[in-house]
């Protein structure tokens, strides 16, 4: 049943016209997924990640930076459409500065490190199907960005959903759509290999990249940071910054006894009972930021002798065939990491960066913070936190989907530099110029209310101005 299983698979899989190199690497995932593995990293086979240089304390000369800039590209994974927030577009789309989307701020960013050292610096897109139409009409408005030689974008690839049960893939009439799935980031790899872009950027002259999520507006272009990386002679390098009780859960660096390699573990390769020890964020101090470099010519010679096959870690994710539907067909989905890359390169390095540099969003509750007065977008494009960002929890019953939320906000979003938190229960629609302070609270009012024209909410609730 298994053997056929990986048959079905890669059948559905060329009839859908996805690359063989790709097709490859999930069957070497298939193998390790049938044999039982399961991509677990025990706590009592790692070390913490210690004694890590930090981006303040660099000493890199403007030339050396310069230098390395102009060597560089910078690739924006770029695939998701934030169905988290009910989206239906490329999450990149979405207004984040007034009328200033993600990807405008990247284009932003980009242009202004061009124009500061007068470097090619191209941007390349990583869309997945979903994305790639939209991502490429909104880049039209910028003709600029594109460099010759060097493609705008790729395709990330797709495989199927495999049932829980058996292994094969899972068949979904309602929705054909929903019997695929994409392997996880850590086919960045195999996308750039197989879509010719890594042979481009070579041919080109480029000799190394930034990776990083394109709903990090952090991760801006630096040419200290570049700098850092080419004197390295490293092959990779991964920013990991240091870890506050808000980052108890994800991935992180620890670092294997075995052969003593930087590995990336992500929550789902942990052990339940190590939970507890994964979250201690005094013994593992450290948490990735997927903002990644690493050397083209030595990814290319790599992914030559592996036959395009990284030895990633496998991720075991399971799931139902339906995400919205928990009752749907149970399923696996084959996925790896692509900061896990980290383990094949040996010589990897790390830098604990500026938390400046991880502003992800994920929850409106994220996008609330960003666009609030909180931050101010330079003429660098670059997000700068005037004060420390309050945390803020609004109730998804009301604020999970960008619709209800710019609904709620249409008179604009509160001030939130006086606050070090807002938590907000219940329906809510807020009004013009109201001001957070402190620890504000909203408390459910058991029907939709409205939060006055100037007000200010503090612990106890509401004043009116």
């Amino acid at each position: 049943m298994s053997e056929s299983g990986l048959d079905q698979a890669r059948r559905k899989m060329r009839d859908g016209g996805v690359h063989a190199t790709a097709i490859d690497v999930f069957s070497h995932f298939y193998g390790l997924l049938e044999a039982g593995e399961t991509g677990i990293i025990a706590e009592a086979d790692v070390d913490p990640l210690v004694d890590v240089p930090r981006q303040v304390d660099l000493d890199i000369a403007e030339e050396v930076g310069r230098a390395a800039l102009a060597q560089t590209a910078i690739i924006k994974l770029n695939g998701g459409l934030g169905t988290s927030m009910g989206m239906d577009k490329a999450k990149s789309l979405l207004k984040v500065r007034g009328e200033e989307s993600f990807l405008d701020v990247i284009v932003g960013q980009v242009r202004h490190a061009r124009a500061a050292y007068g470097v090619r610096l191209p941007l390349v897109f990583m869309n997945s199907f979903r994305t790639q139409d939209d991502t490429l009409a909104a880049l039209a408005a910028h003709p600029d960005v594109a460099v010759e030689g060097v493609p705008l974008d790729f395709l990330q690839n797709r495989e199927p959903k495999l049932r829980a049960d058996d292994l094969t893939p899972v068949a979904w009439e309602a929705d054909p759509s929903l019997e695929w799935c994409p392997p996880g980031h850590g086919d960045l790899y195999t996308a750039l290999q197989a879509s010719g872009v890594l042979t481009a950027l070579l041919a080109a002259g480029f000799k190394y990249a930034h990776v990083s999520n394109s709903d990090n507006l952090g991760a801006a272009p630096d040419a200290a940071l570049a700098g850092w990386f080419a004197s390295s002679g490293a092959p990779f390098g991964a920013e990991v910054a240091v870890r506050t009780p808000a980052d108890r859960k994800g991935g992180h660096q620890v670092v294997r006894k075995s052969d003593g390699r930087i590995v990336l573990r992500e929550t789902a390769q942990t052990l339940s009972t190590d939970a507890g020890a994964a979250a201690d964020i005094s013994k593992h101090k450290y948490f990735n930021t997927n903002n990644l470099w690493f050397d083209l010519s030595a990814l290319a010679e790599e992914l030559s002798r592996s036959g395009g096959v990284l030895e990633l870690p496998l991720i075991r994710n399971s799931k139902t065939v339906d995400p919205s539907d928990a009752s749907s067909t149970p399923v696996i989905q084959i996925e790896s990491a692509m900061g896990a890359a980290i383990e094949v390169f040996e010589g990897a390095v790390v830098l604990e960066v500026s938390r400046s540099r991880f502003l992800p969003v994920k929850t409106t509750s994220d996008l609330l913070v960003l666009r609030s007065d909180v931050y101010e977008l330079g003429e660098d494009y670059r997000l700068t936190a005037v004060v420390d960002a309050p945390l803020v929890d609004l109730d998804a019953s009301f604020y999970k989907t960008i619709g209800s939320f710019d609904e709620r906000f249409a008179s604009g979003v509160p001030s939130l530099v006086q606050a070090t938190s807002l938590t907000v229960a219940g329906d809510w629609t807020f009004s013009a110029d109201v001001t957070a302070v402190g620890a504000a609270v909203l408390a459910d009012p058991g029907a939709p209310a409205t939060v006055p024209d100037g007000a200010t909410i503090r612990a106890d609730g509401v004043t009116e101005s």
